[in-house]
């Protein structure tokens, strides 16, 4: 986590100012939990008035073309609570997680996201063609895209001023199917309600040459993208596994 934020904030962020960073991303993360823990319980009113948004009007448009709509976020703030407020507001929502081991673990997770309503994928064999269903039957697809997971081999792209693998569906998507990606995030806010919905402008996916350099030019541009929705508030970034080849313990 402190390699993290000095790669958001800059090698300056060091001593009592990034162990502060530190400990108020663990405390990000444990209200992540005790909130989405809590929302089964939560009424419609209740998450309705935890919600502000920006950017919503995005979604709308992207839906008018018929094709479904892609956000595409990194591991920020309470997204769960958003995807809650957008399937009460009558969206219909797919999730793209990562499978889990073991199974159980999984199941545990993928029982509890459908509870609250959402369409539940694993990373994995079949989940090129779910997605495609969903944003066929007009879903809104939510694809956390800030760290490669799932065994693909992912794009290199440049992140935070270093060379790494992001995953490569949002932009091979968007390519194929002309779907839209938006950028978006949920932050911890001081706004109504606490928390903070941020859909951004449809993502440019203009590129040169033939697909496979697409892929790598729109997700590089995905990528600048998420890096501007992390600085925002880098202490809601709850990114804790390694991320670069040069963290310790990162397995391409």
């Amino acid at each position: 986590m402190a390699r993290h934020l000095r790669r958001v904030c800059g090698p300056s962020l060091t001593g009592r100012a990034l162990q502060a960073g530190v400990d108020q991303a663990f405390g990000s993360y444990a209200r992540y939990w005790a909130e989405s823990l809590r929302l089964p319980s939560a009424s419609v009113a209740e998450v309705d008035a935890g919600m502000s948004w920006s950017g919503v009007g995005e979604i709308e448009i992207a839906l008018q073309s018929g094709k479904g709509a892609i956000l595409a976020l990194p591991h920020l703030g309470g997204w769960e609570w958003a995807g809650v407020w957008l399937i009460n507001q009558g969206y219909k929502v797919t999730v793209v997680v990562e499978a889990l081991e073991p199974p159980e673990l999984f199941e545990w997770f993928a029982g509890f996201r459908r509870r609250l309503g959402m369409e539940v994928v694993a990373v994995g064999q079949g989940a090129g063609a779910a997605v495609l269903r969903a944003l066929k039957a007009g879903n809104v697809v939510c694809l956390l895209s800030d760290r490669n997971v799932g065994g693909a081999p992912g794009v290199e792209v440049d992140f935070f001023r270093e060379r790494t693998r992001l995953p490569g569906g949002p932009a091979t998507l968007a390519i194929r199917t002309g779907v839209a990606v938006l950028p978006t995030a949920v932050y911890f806010s001081d706004r109504r309600g606490g928390h903070l919905g941020a859909v951004g402008r449809r993502l440019d996916t203009t590129y040169s040459g033939g697909f496979r350099e697409g892929v790598v030019q729109v997700t590089q541009t995905l990528a600048r993208e998420l890096e501007m929705l992390i600085r925002e508030a880098p202490t809601q970034w709850h990114l804790m596994q390694p991320n670069w080849p040069s963290d310790p313990g990162y397995r391409p």
